[in-house]
């Protein structure tokens, strides 16, 4: 493994950080991805998140078709515990994984309490592709007035999140990672909807 776990998971976090301030900024790791020549079972960027984001004081969940390999390896590399979903701390949701169990995923994930509401599930979701199509429109805090992006992935996870996120401020961050390496952050605070849908409408 050519990555350094200092110099590079700093440099790969400082873009996270970016871009969860700035929803709907794309960022790219793949600098630090394409240093990474295990066979993880996920993409690199989504292992140098694990990396990142992962120690002996959190516990995380795999959602794949064959989530063993990938859990057995973050395991070894983070020393982080695997948990069941709603006891997750981050949940890493894989290219491959059915529908419906992404959906169980959002609807088990912990979205924190009254008291800690920031102590809610990061959901980590590998997509085909993201970009700044426009797509879904996305305001909130720290956009402007809009941002426009696209994720093309097989879930309805934009129904899903905003049914998680319902009763603000519980509710769950997203960040997807796709095949090139790039990032996208969506906050809880970040209000998503569809080009030509009212954002009250989904929740009905």
């Amino acid at each position: 493994m050519k990555l350094d776990l200092v110099h590079d998971i700093q440099a790969a976090f400082r873009k996270i950080v970016d871009a969860m301030s700035r929803p709907g900024q794309i960022n790219s790791i793949k600098e630090q991805a394409d240093k990474l020549d295990l066979e993880s079972g996920c993409f690199n960027s989504t292992l140098v998140l694990a990396l990142m984001l992962l120690d002996t004081e959190q516990t995380f969940h795999v959602v794949a078709a064959r989530p063993s390999a990938t859990t057995g390896l973050i395991t070894r590399l983070t020393y982080a515990k695997a948990a069941g979903t709603e006891r997750a701390d981050y949940i890493f949701v894989l290219n491959d994984a059915k529908p419906e169990d992404i959906e169980k995923a959002f609807r088990a994930a912990y979205p924190g309490n009254l008291m800690n509401p920031h102590k809610s599930a990061l959901i980590i979701i590998e997509a085909d592709a993201v970009s700044n199509d426009r797509n879904l429109i996305l305001t909130g805090p720290g956009i402007e007035k809009e941002s426009y992006v696209k994720v093309k992935t097989t879930d309805h996870w934009v129904e899903l999140r905003a049914d998680k996120n319902s009763e603000y401020p519980l509710g769950v961050d997203l960040i997807f990672t796709d095949t090139d390496a790039n990032i996208l952050c969506i906050p809880r605070t970040t209000q998503v909807r569809k080009q030509g849908v009212n954002q009250w409408a989904m929740l009905q």
